[in-house]
């Protein structure tokens, strides 16, 4: 008797078929910038309902600050200079 009673837990049997899975923000963004990118507006607005707006809107500026140091460390410019590039605005006036 005193086996049974220390002996773990069994788990339960899981539901045969693959395991939804949990998405984080940046799994989100990521797949949401790589559809907007592609004009995939499906694949968007799957990406925007695995996270809440806030949780998106973080982690798509979070990718789009690695993005620009990223590209500034490449090119040996400055991170501002990337990033009007990038937008196509003009260089700051001096």
């Amino acid at each position: 008797m005193l086996a049974r009673l220390t002996r773990p837990a069994t788990p339960a049997p899981s539901a045969p078929g693959p395991r939804p899975r949990n998405h984080n923000l940046f799994d989100a963004a990521a797949a949401y910038v790589a559809a907007s990118a592609t004009d995939d507006e499906d694949a968007k607005d799957e990406a925007a309902s695995w996270v809440s707006p806030e949780a998106l809107s973080f982690g798509v500026t979070e990718l789009a600050c690695r993005a620009v140091l990223t590209l500034s460390r490449e090119h040996g410019t400055s991170p501002d200079a990337v990033a009007r590039e990038l937008l196509g605005l003009p260089a700051p006036r001096a």
